[in-house]
């Protein structure tokens, strides 16, 4: 068997750093066959919802952890549209809900992938959208995004920019004193839900207009070389959290800023989507998930995902685009009342309990045919 070099892959996808007695798993369990699935969780909807955890996802995850047939762990990842903070964060305190560890090597978030192209930006200024105050400029400057700013920051360089609104003391103390007329923005990213879409959406039209400089001559596409990057990192136009209805999210958001920005210039403005259901987001979990197994058997590309959402338009879509299978839980945005979902999933159920041991008779089935 062919081993895989797991720290030079991470380093190379920039997921994370991996110990020694870590990559060392993959001789421990080499001997021991893998089970022949694997699964991918979206997050809200079915392991959570708003800040509860749904009852069924701990049984779940307990069956995950070897209290199934197979009597071993069977992978999984988790792989969400939301985002707004690390990875690290993010994953101590889902483990602390759901009661079982996750590993950042287990969790993608919508802005996860964006790690992949730091060193494309590492030293140049870029505009980073969402999440309150300044976390989403840390979380990017993490990822190697060295000169990562806000609207907060152009605020406060020019409170003109958006007269409506004042910085509060909170937000004032977390800006920097930048210069922005001298200081060409390279690429815009939507990494999480902004919080003041309407400071958002104008100064993200003054930097695309004028090719980078705020304040700068507007100027025609052609004339702008290279054109400034704009990047979304989740197109959900909706979400379920809580609340008794599905709520509006970072989809609606680029749907807000594109309507003003053709309003403005006559067209859209080109851009990159990632998170579900596009195709680089489910490549880049699928790599995650060979990772993973690799560290728990040291055998990849020997398992088959069963993505696991309640999103027919991002879970399913996407997971059915990549030949995965999908399972679609009635716990978050999908309304059976509604009609069959958009797009069509291999089985819906319940929830994700159902899902998951669902999924494992299937293989059991399989299985014992041969």
């Amino acid at each position: 068997m062919q081993r895989l070099n797991i720290q030079r892959i991470l380093q190379r996808r920039g997921i994370g750093h991996v110990s020694k007695s870590t990559a060392g798993l993959c001789h421990f369990h080499a001997t021991s066959k893998p089970p022949p699935l694997s699964f991918v969780f979206d997050i809200d909807g079915v392991l959570i919802r708003g800040p509860h955890v749904l009852p069924t996802a701990k049984r779940a995850l307990k069956y995950l952890e070897g209290d199934n047939p197979f009597q071993k762990k069977i992978p999984y990842i988790l792989l969400t549209n939301g985002g707004g903070i690390g990875e690290h964060e993010r994953c101590d305190k889902l483990g602390a809900k759901l009661g079982f560890p996750i590993k950042p090597t287990q969790f993608c978030q919508a802005h996860t992938i964006l790690k992949k192209f730091a060193p494309k930006y590492a030293d140049k200024p870029v505009l980073v959208l969402g999440g309150e105050r300044d976390v989403v400029k840390k979380v990017a400057r993490s990822y190697g995004y060295q000169k990562a700013l806000t609207t907060l920051d152009v605020l406060a360089w020019n409170p003109s920019v958006w007269p409506f609104h004042r910085l509060s003391e909170a937000e004032r103390a977390v800006t920097e004193s930048i210069d922005f007329s001298k200081t060409p923005i390279a690429a815009v990213f939507v990494y999480h839900d902004p919080r003041n879409w309407a400071l958002d959406v104008q100064v993200t039209c003054d930097v695309l207009q004028s090719g980078g400089v705020i304040g700068g001559p507007y100027i025609s596409s052609r004339g702008r070389t290279p054109p400034v990057e704009l990047v979304f990192c989740n197109p959900d136009l909706i979400w379920r959290s809580d609340f008794d209805r599905p709520r509006i999210g970072q989809g609606a958001f680029k749907v807000a800023f594109q309507s003003v920005y053709r309003a403005l210039t006559g067209s859209e403005y080109p851009h990159v989507q990632y998170g579900k259901p596009t195709q680089a987001t489910y490549e880049f979990a699928e790599e995650l998930l060979n990772l993973h197994l690799h560290d728990l058997y040291g055998a990849p590309n020997q398992f088959k995902p069963y993505m696991v959402g309640d999103n027919p338009e991002s879970d399913i879509a996407g997971a059915n685009a990549a030949k995965w299978s999908s399972l679609l839980v009635k716990t978050g945005v999908y309304e059976p009342a509604n009609g069959p979902p958009a797009y069509k999933p291999t089985m819906i159920v319940e929830d994700v309990e159902e899902a998951v041991r669902w999924a494992v008779e299937q293989e059991l089935a399989k299985t014992k045919s041969h």
